[in-house]
Parts: C-alpha cells; sequence; structure tokens
C-alpha cells in the first residue's frame, strides 16, 4: 500500500470508520469537494465499535491511522462518532503533525450550539457515543442553553446493514425509539451515527414536519473543506475524477453490496487485515 508521497495539496483526504456506515460522511466529502483523493478504510473485522471498550476502540484507531498516514493523507477523518468519542484526542497526539484530524463530533456540537441555543435537542447513537456522554459534556461546555435528550438506538444499525429499511420491519422499530420518552418535546433530532442518513427520509416522514432531522454528514464535510482551505491544502482542479480506494480489515461480498447503498455509487473493496 505505500506509495511515494504526492506535494501536499495533491495529497489524499484519509476516512475510516468501523465498517461502511462512514461512506454516508465519504459521499458528502466527495460532493463537497469533487477535486480529492480519497482512501477510505472501514474497520469491518471490529464491527460495531458502539459495542466495544474504549481501550479497544483506540487500538484499532493508531492501527488505522498508521495506514492512512503510509497514504500520506493530508487529513484524516474519524467517520465513525464511537471513534471520535473514544479515540479523537488519542488520534491527534498520535498524528500530530503529518496531518490535520477531524471528527464527527465537534463540528456538530458547534452546529447545535449555533442553530439551537436554549431549545430542546434529541440525540440517537450507539451505545457506546450515548454512554461516553461525549455530546452532552461538550454541548453543556458550549453553554448556549441546549437541553440534550440522548436515547442509544442499536437495533438501527444491523437493520440498516442487512437492508431492512424503506419497509414495515423499519417503521416499526423506527417508531419505537422515536415514541420513547426520552425523545418527546424536541425540536430538533441528531444523528449521532453515520448510518442512519439512510433512515432519514422515514425519521422526517415519522415527525411530518414536527422536527428538524440533522443529518450531521454535510456539517462535517463542511469542516473539512474549511480546515483544508484555511491551510492551503484544498486539491487543484482537475478534470478527470480522481481515483478514490476503499480498503477494509475483513472483506465479505455483502459489504461491498452495501457499499452502493452507503457511498451512492459502485466501489471496490480491497481487502487489507490489521493484524496478520
Amino acid at each position: 500500500m505505500t506509495t511515494s508521497a504526492p506535494a501536499g495539496a495533491a495529497r489524499p483526504i484519509g476516512i475510516f470508520d468501523s465498517g461502511i456506515g462512514g461512506l454516508t460522511v465519504a459521499r458528502a466529502v466527495a460532493q463537497r469537494l469533487p477535486h480529492e483523493r480519497l482512501v477510505y478504510f472501514g474497520d469491518t473485522a471490529h464491527l460495531p465499535y458502539g459495542e466495544k471498550s474504549t481501550a479497544a476502540i483506540q487500538a484499532y484507531a493508531v492501527k488505522i491511522c498508521d495506514v492512512l498516514l503510509r497514504q500520506h493523507c493530508k487529513l484524516i477523518l474519524i467517520a465513525c462518532n464511537s471513534a471520535s468519542a473514544a479515540a479523537y484526542e488519542l488520534v491527534r497526539e498520535y498524528v500530530g503533525s503529518k496531518a490535520v484530524v477531524v471528527g464527527m463530533i465537534d463540528p456538530v456540537v458547534a452546529h447545535v450550539g449555533q442553530q439551537y441555543a436554549g431549545r430542546p435537542v434529541g440525540l440517537i447513537g450507539t451505545k457506546q457515543t450515548v454512554g461516553s456522554n461525549i455530546y452532552r459534556k461538550k454541548i453543556d461546555q458550549l453553554d448556549q442553553g441546549v437541553d440534550l435528550h440522548a436515547l442509544a438506538t442499536p437495533l438501527l444499525i444491523p437493520m440498516i446493514e442487512e437492508g431492512f429499511f424503506n419497509g414495515r420491519v423499519s417503521e416499526e422499530i423506527i417508531r419505537s425509539y422515536l415514541d420513547h420518552p426520552a425523545l418527546q418535546g424536541i425540536d430538533a433530532l441528531l444523528l449521532a451515527c453515520t448510518h442512519f442518513p439512510l433512515i432519514k427520509p422515514e425519521m422526517e416522514a415519522y415527525y411530518q414536519g414536527r422536527v428538524t432531522v440533522l443529518d450531521p454528514s454535510d456539517v462535517v464535510a463542511a469542516t473539512v473543506a474549511e480546515q483544508l482551505a484555511t491551510r492551503q491544502l484544498l486539491a487543484p482542479a482537475i478534470e478527470v475524477a480522481p481515483a478514490h480506494h476503499f480498503y477494509v480489515s475483513d472483506f465479505t461480498r455483502s459489504f461491498e453490496e452495501s457499499t452502493r447503498i452507503f457511498f451512492g455509487q459502485e466501489v471496490q473493496l480491497e481487502h487489507y487485515p490489521l493484524w496478520e
């Protein structure tokens, strides 16, 4: 996988997730920055991170960063809420000055603070993300009076990965979660898991305009663009589409089939085990 180092702005953007859910964020980045080359790493051998310990997630994150740094990535995007909660500070320290590091949480917290000061906001995510309390701590630090209502929704990820959405099964599961007392009286619902944008239309149908459903992918993609622009690292415009690379730590045909759903186009997955 090692390649000769391209010049600063021509270096790729590295993106990693516990699996393929982070491809929803990669898609948002590709749409906002069409000239950037992406190197995506899905740690499918260890998914879901939402059920793993902080120490385990940190160990996986460091290994993946080694892979992305060998690809000379100029920016590493942790496209996973669980990994952002558990390993963002460690990754920043580990990577140092070799690459810019962006997580899922800080850009979204800033957006919520600006748009929903003094208002009740719901949040759904994995047990790890909700249990870490990271969103509540960071939102409280803003002192904007945002009243956060968080609920772990562990059934949604396997439901999406098995393709059970846009149908009766997903409608019932989504309804049972959104009917939960913890999520009543909110003005907005934050989707704190990269899988959830795929069921955003179903959630919007449930709320019928009463609650705004917030997809963090666009907010995070905007932050990536800002970070690169500030450092004059935006890739120059090119006529041909950049060749993205997609790696997974464990390969199955079902992962390859699912990438089309998450990224919105056909991609070829390359198997790259983290431990051999």
